[in-house]
């Protein structure tokens, strides 16, 4: 999918933060801005590819929106762009990554775009890429007391062994697939 074809929709309160997001993305996608989860949610379609989605907002929370984006089946990533540090809740949480404010134009930039190239795997590579955020996120966020101490966090750790290793299998079933395409070509 080609950036400039792609569609992020901004979603934050703070209506400047917003349209600093937007314009900082503009020139690469299609860019639409949301200052409240009421209208995020009137204005997410099928054609929005990444939701960039703060947590703390008056009337539905980010939270809730997530909630109800994932509940609609909708196709895209989902990132927290919060001033929330993140806790163990978000274990839970169906998001794709997490960024903790302040943001800078190029993390940004290079969060939505590697979104996009996310869209292209498959779901379990996705859901994959989703855990190990997560399991980074909280790393960079707790301490190793809190992290061993947290069955959230042992919780997530198996899920990311699990996934690894079926991950890990599925490559390995696509490298005996290429040698198999790659013998037939050649024929």
């Amino acid at each position: 999918m080609s950036p400039d074809q792609s569609t992020v929709l901004v979603v934050d309160d703070e209506q400047d933060v917003a349209d600093l997001y937007a314009m900082w993305l503009e020139s690469n996608y299609r860019v639409r801005s949301a200052y409240g989860g009421d209208e995020a949610l009137e204005t997410l379609d099928a054609s929005v590819d990444v939701v960039l989605l703060d947590r703390r907002m008056p009337g539905q929370s980010g939270d809730e929106v997530l909630e109800e984006i994932r509940a609609r089946d909708i196709d895209c990533r989902v990132v927290m762009v919060t001033a929330v540090k993140p806790d163990f809740d978000i274990v839970e949480m169906g998001f794709d990554d997490y960024l903790v404010k302040p943001v800078s134009k190029d993390d940004l930039n290079e969060t939505v775009e590697g979104m996009l190239t996310r869209v292209d795997y498959g779901s379990q590579l996705q859901d994959y890429f989703s855990l190990a955020s997560k399991k980074a996120v909280l790393e960079s966020e707790k301490d190793g007391p809190e992290l061993e101490g947290s069955e959230e966090y042992d919780e997530l750790t198996g899920q990311l062994e699990e996934l690894e290793s079926e991950v890990d299998k599925t490559r390995e079933e696509l490298d005996d697939h290429e040698d198999f395409v790659g013998a037939f070509q050649d024929l």
